[in-house]
């Protein structure tokens, strides 16, 4: 490749550890590579690190529905606005392991939770651990998103089995203010700092097309590759706007990210964080097989199965069925390594 900007990344193709060193201005030159150059490394990476033919299928269950203290201008579950949603309690252990069962025998490896709350409280921990060590038991991967965690809550959690902790960061940290102002970057990051302590995986993405700039995109990335470890999946959202949320409502009228974006997202993504595994998650519905097919060669090694993510709209089990027959696709085994060895 002749251009100056493939030198530092072919440069790095073979290097035996990821770069946390990074500079926004790096991310940035990579989402401006041409198009056809940035899909071709980023698969090539890909394959360094995984089986290409592989891809991890998760499932996300809202285990407390409704009524968050938070103001996310892209989610249904804030108490912040009138999306119709009606707020629920938090499920029962024998509840969540049944819906577990299922996710299993649908061929889920993982089973993620999420709680819509701004924060675990301490009275809901022995529930929690019930949840998660009867998840556990199924053989499956354990995840949970439950807001913000202290220190000794992380560690409850990890003892009672939970091997991953998703808390997504959203975007960049000058796009931020426009997403959420309850809670701060650095609250997050000291989430991530809790559970990297306690000795769980990290689950950290974020969202695009909420009217941010390409700019911010690269600054979510650059914060993501620049942690002290980064994350063990990656999730990149693609925004289903809401009704009644101020980013939904905003992007059904200046319309959704453009698909080749997106798709440069989820390489670049694969680039800086080549260990990750990076999730295809919500925004799927809507997805066209080749728009997937393309986000799989760019990187994407991980999807979210079931009819339904949190409250939002996700492919039922036939239509992914097809897409992994149309691809050639084989689900990653459960308790599978995450990656493949480096050739």
């Amino acid at each position: 490749m002749a251009d100056d900007l493939s030198r530092p990344v072919q440069a790095r193709l073979d290097a035996a550890q990821p770069r946390h060193d990074w500079t926004l201005e790096e991310v940035e030159a990579l989402f401006a590579r041409p198009f056809m150059e940035l899909v071709f490394d980023a698969s090539t990476v890909h394959r360094r690190w995984f089986d290409p033919n592989q891809v991890q299928k998760s499932q996300l269950l809202s285990i407390k529905t409704g009524g968050c203290a938070e103001n996310c201008g892209y989610c249904s579950q804030s108490a912040s606005f009138k999306t119709g949603l009606k707020a629920e309690k938090l499920m029962e252990p024998s509840a969540v392991i049944a819906e577990a069962m299922a996710a299993k025998a649908g061929g889920a490896s993982r089973f993620c939770m999420g709680a819509a709350w701004r924060d675990l409280k301490d009275r809901d921990t022995p529930k929690l651990a019930a949840m998660i060590s009867g998840v556990k038991a199924l053989g499956l991967e354990t995840c949970a998103t439950l807001g913000m965690l202290t220190a000794d809550q992380a560690k409850q959690l990890k003892d009672a089995g939970l091997d991953y902790y998703n808390h997504n960061l959203d975007t960049g940290p000058d796009y931020y203010a426009e997403v959420v102002t309850t809670r701060s970057y650095q609250d997050r990051l000291d989430t991530l700092e809790h559970v990297r302590d306690a000795g769980m995986s990290t689950c950290c993405g974020g969202i695009v097309g909420m009217g941010e700039a390409r700019r911010d995109r690269a600054g979510l990335l650059h914060a993501l590759a620049t942690l002290p470890v980064h994350p063990d999946s990656l999730p990149v959202n693609a925004l289903v706007p809401v009704t009644g949320t101020p980013l939904g409502e905003r992007v059904l009228k200046t319309g959704e990210i453009d698909p080749i974006e997106f798709v440069r997202t989820v390489a670049v993504a694969r680039l800086v964080c080549p260990k990750a595994m990076v999730r295809l998650s919500a925004g799927r519905e809507t997805m066209s097989p080749e728009l997937q097919a393309l986000c799989f060669l760019a990187g994407a090694n991980s999807i979210f199965v079931g009819g339904k993510l949190l409250t939002t709209p996700n492919p039922e089990q036939d239509e992914d069925a097809r897409l992994f027959a149309l691809l050639d696709l084989q689900p990653m085994p459960v308790g599978a390594p995450d990656q493949a060895t480096a050739s």
